[in-house]
């Protein structure tokens, strides 16, 4: 094992249901391995100001059922600076840090490359998004719990649909991948699926429409990726008002109720394994790299070349979509 003896901890970027679980299992694991960890407050900022506490088991002490970040997080134009990133290395420095653990997305992991580009102390990334759009991973802490989150609310308003005979344009996050959209929009029963990554077929949506309205459904779902080509919830539900003006047409925004609330079992459990993950790899010599969950295995890919990822367009998934929806 490669002595370790002072790590810090910093969440970047976004909030996502299941960091505090993954800041826990990283505390407790660093413990277990007689490792010093001091938390970093408010992501790259906080690193540049040297805003750090010490953490221990206390600290992270019934805090796993906890959406958001008990470390706060931010994103950091300073930090994009080489006068930004040799700052945060004088604090490192200063404080004796061995490594830095980081939970972060795509925007997190680009400041940590160019970090390691310069400075040579290793660090370890831990995927987190809801929008799930990295490689290297088949999930990211939160994806599930927003997920699950979108569902929910959608469930409930279909009763509301149904109560009015409405069609409902539903948007969800995700920005310009469509992870959360296909998902829920499978796990709702939507008559239709607006996502990124395909050029949807306005002409299409209306004859999905129709013929939804044809057998006297009482109530239409529509669930629209924000990131999509159309143009989003807005003016898709135009298009379809000015092609349909008898239709009862309304826009949901569910925006940042994805990303709070308690996190899913399946959000909790992905945090611990990959919190312990992280430092199983830096005990084992690894530095710059993400560690992630592929097929229930753990594996580690090298920073630089953790990307951003879309979700892929198949015949099977288009056909699951237009089978449902019949």
């Amino acid at each position: 094992m490669v002595p370790i003896n002072k790590i810090a901890l910093l969440t970047s970027g976004g909030d996502a249901p299941g960091l505090n679980a993954c800041i826990r299992a990283v505390v407790r694991a660093s413990i277990f391995h007689n490792i010093k960890v001091v938390g970093i407050r408010r992501g790259y900022e906080g690193l540049i100001d040297g805003d750090f506490f010490e953490m221990d088991s206390a600290t992270v002490s019934n805090i796993i059922q906890r959406g958001g970040t008990i470390q706060k997080s931010s994103r950091s134009p300073r930090f994009k600076t080489s006068d930004g990133r040799e700052s945060a290395y004088q604090q490192l420095k200063k404080e004796g840090i061995d490594a830095v653990v980081l939970i972060g997305g795509d925007g997190s992991f680009a400041g940590s490359k160019a970090f390691t580009s310069t400075y040579n102390i290793p660090w370890i990334g831990i995927p987190k998004t809801i929008d799930n759009d990295l490689t290297g991973t088949d999930s990211a802490i939160g994806f599930d719990t927003a997920t699950n989150t979108a569902m929910e609310a959608i469930d409930k308003i279909r009763d509301t649909a149904e109560s009015h005979n409405r069609i409902f344009f539903v948007e969800v996050m995700g920005r310009d991948a469509g992870f959360i959209a296909y998902e829920t929009g499978i796990n709702v029963g939507a008559e239709a699926i607006c996502i990124p990554e395909t050029e949807n077929d306005v002409q299409h949506l209306f004859t999905v429409l129709e013929k939804g309205w044809g057998r006297k459904k009482s109530s239409l779902i529509v669930v629209v990726g924000e990131g999509n080509e159309a143009g989003g919830a807005f003016k898709i539900s135009n298009d379809v008002k000015e092609k349909f003006p008898q239709y009862d047409v309304t826009v949901c925004i569910l925006g940042y109720i994805q990303r709070g609330g308690s996190p899913s079992c399946s959000d909790r459990v992905l945090a611990s394994k990959l919190g312990v993950a992280a430092i199983h790899a830096l005990l084992n010599g690894e530095k710059n790299i993400m560690v992630g969950e592929i097929k229930g295995d753990i594996v580690y890919t090298p920073l630089e070349i953790v990307t951003k990822r879309y979700l892929e367009i198949d015949l099977a998934r288009i056909e699951l979509i237009n089978i449902l929806s019949t």
